[in-house]
């Protein structure tokens, strides 16, 4: 390549630049990849930029809803780009990946499932199988929950960054007005990330036994859960073990699918 191609492939770079947009973007990027909130001091200095600069970009950001501010004046992003990229192929592609794996396992196991992901502190069910018993459980797709009450929620907080983690805990607690502790919290989400599943009785309903398990994404977050909900008969012992097996192969498959 010559000076003068390299010249003109300068002069058409500044002819289709937009600068407010890269400054909007920088600050995403930035935030993004941060273990913790920011100021827009912060943000200035680590962009190479004046706060002048900053100011408006933020102010933008912080009214279309991609940023909040929290008591320190400092600033994280929302879910709202989780909320666009919903809307895209790739979460149509979890579903179209997951289905016939999760319809699968429930021809092996009889049980029904759910695939479920966390949308601004509330669990989304966004597909369902049925098993081939005599009656299982099913929840309507659509139907939500607070993530912090919710074991298919616990599964996907438990597989998040820090700051991503700590993001959606105050949504949840926020919308469904609990009273989390922290500490207890996040001991119990460490443990369900250690162990890899989680086993309890269903928040919402009497004589169910979630079996859940995360869909990690290629980064090893959780990008979804799937939640066998086991319905307690009498006179039948629950094969916890098997219905585990078969879930975590799933969402192994899954995951792999994806990647």
């Amino acid at each position: 390549m010559t000076v003068s191609d390299i010249e003109a492939a300068e002069t058409e770079k500044r002819a289709y630049s937009a600068p407010a947009l890269e400054k909007g973007l920088d600050i995403l990027e930035l935030l993004a990849t941060s273990d913790e909130p920011m100021s827009t001091r912060q943000i200035a200095e680590r962009l190479g930029r004046s706060k002048a600069e900053i100011f408006r970009m933020v102010f933008v950001l912080v009214e279309r809803g991609y940023m909040v501010r929290d008591a320190a004046d400092r600033l994280s992003l929302t879910n709202r780009l989780f909320e666009l990229g919903m809307r895209t192929p790739r979460p149509r592609e979890l579903a179209e990946v997951a289905v016939p794996l999760m319809e699968r396992m429930s021809d092996e196991t009889g049980q029904s499932s759910h695939l479920v992901v966390v949308n601004r502190g509330e669990t989304v069910v966004v597909a369902t199988t049925t098993g081939i018993s005599d009656f299982s459980f099913t929840l309507k797709l659509g139907y939500r929950r607070p993530a912090l009450d919710a074991t298919s929620g616990l599964l996907v907080l438990a597989f998040q960054p820090e700051t991503i983690r700590g993001r959606m805990i105050a949504e949840s607690t926020a919308l469904a007005g609990l009273d989390a502790e922290p500490p207890a919290l996040q001991r119990e989400l460490d443990n369900i990330r250690k162990t890899g599943y989680l086993v309890s009785e269903s928040h919402d309903v009497v004589g169910v036994t979630d079996i859940g398990c995360a869909v990690l994404g290629p980064d090893g977050r959780a990008i979804a859960s799937i939640v066998v909900p086991h319905l307690n008969r009498h006179g039948t012992a629950p094969d916890i073990d098997s219905i585990l097996t078969a879930l975590q192969k799933t969402c192994t498959e899954i995951t792999g699918n994806l990647t």
